[in-house]
């Protein structure tokens, strides 16, 4: 992959190879003029989203790219991004989130923060965007079922909505309840896990500041099918540790029952970190499929331990990654 190097001297990859839709490039344009005074900042926003909802597109997000936590791979493209999900709450195939999570409502939404904490919270979308600065980060997603993208996440990390709620010294995990709807949701009637989808980290691996609690991806607010209106990202992780369209978060003592552990618990661990050494029951976790790099002979990639976040390992220092897979 071709580099560039910026003026502040920070490795950047060229623009042709960050592929989201057209729109989002043109309307990106647009902001750069508006941060150099062009029009007044807030109305420009106001009209911009308006515009955006008038086409059936996601409002632009105004976030600064944070280069030390952004991987240089290529982007993966918005239109993959976008129609090959797992939100089961939408359908089991890989296009059902796409097709059908129009009937999702996230407006209006709250996600109450509770449990072990000493100031309890229920934020609102416009509190968690003004929470703290938002920051585009470019991070690799790793799917368990040995397939692999590059996006770039919208957030801040976790841990500015942990430092406010103050957790009481009992509290040892995080709880990520979702939302659960029949009305809104036709995956919900089924069988295939319990629900509410629940997932859950420990207390620190939820501080640790790639931990990003996410609010859009390319620029914009997070599509429906992507864990609208707010999610989880945890990048060393596989993909279904990343808990979408979270209404609430609760700080407990105890490790959390999630949702795919309870369905399979000899597949799907609590941890469920990236490691190419310890293998899925039924297939290798050693090499994953790059979604976008299609063709015959194109060779799978290798895997990489923490999906390349080596920062996380001490995390897990002294634990049997094989046993607590």
């Amino acid at each position: 992959m071709l580099i560039k190097r910026s003026p502040n001297g920070i490795d950047l990859p060229f623009s042709s190879e960050i592929t989201p839709r057209a729109v989002f490039e043109s309307r990106r344009s647009f902001l750069r003029q508006m941060a150099l005074g062009a029009v007044a900042g807030g109305a420009l926003l106001e009209s911009l989203d308006q515009e955006a909802l008038a086409q059936g597109l996601n409002p632009k997000l105004a976030a600064k790219l944070n280069p030390a936590y952004s991987a240089l791979d290529k982007q993966s493209a918005y239109k993959d991004a976008t129609s090959y999900n797992n939100f089961y709450e939408f359908g089991t195939d890989k296009s059902d989130p796409a097709q059908n999570a129009h009937t999702l409502k996230t407006q209006p939404w709250t996600v109450s923060i509770e449990g072990e904490v000493k100031k309890p919270l229920t934020l609102d979308l416009d509190a968690l965007l003004k929470l703290a600065p938002l920051e585009e980060r470019v991070y690799r997603l790793r799917c368990v079922e040995g397939w692999s993208m590059v996006i770039p996440w919208v957030g801040y990390s976790l841990s500015e909505l942990i430092k406010r709620v103050e957790p009481t010294g009992n509290a040892k995990y995080v709880e990520f309840i979702t939302l659960a709807d029949k009305k809104q949701m036709p995956g919900v009637g089924s069988r295939v896990l319990q629900w509410p989808y629940v997932e859950g980290l420990r207390l620190d691996e939820a501080n640790h500041p790639l931990t990003l609690l996410t609010l859009g991806m390319y620029g914009e607010t997070l599509p429906k099918q992507n864990g609208a209106p707010v999610r989880i990202v945890v990048p060393w992780k596989y993909g279904f540790k990343s808990a979408k369209s979270i209404v609430k978060i609760r700080f407990v003592r105890e490790m959390p029952r999630t949702a795919w552990n309870l369905a399979a618990p000899s597949e799907y661990g609590f941890y469920s970190n990236v490691n190419p050494e310890v293998d899925h029951p039924r297939w290798s976790q050693a090499s994953e499929r790059r979604i976008g790099e299609d063709g015959f002979f194109v060779r799978k990639r290798k895997t990489l331990m923490f999906n390349g976040y080596s920062d996380v390992a001490s995390l897990y220092s002294g634990m049997d990654l094989k046993k607590f897979f």
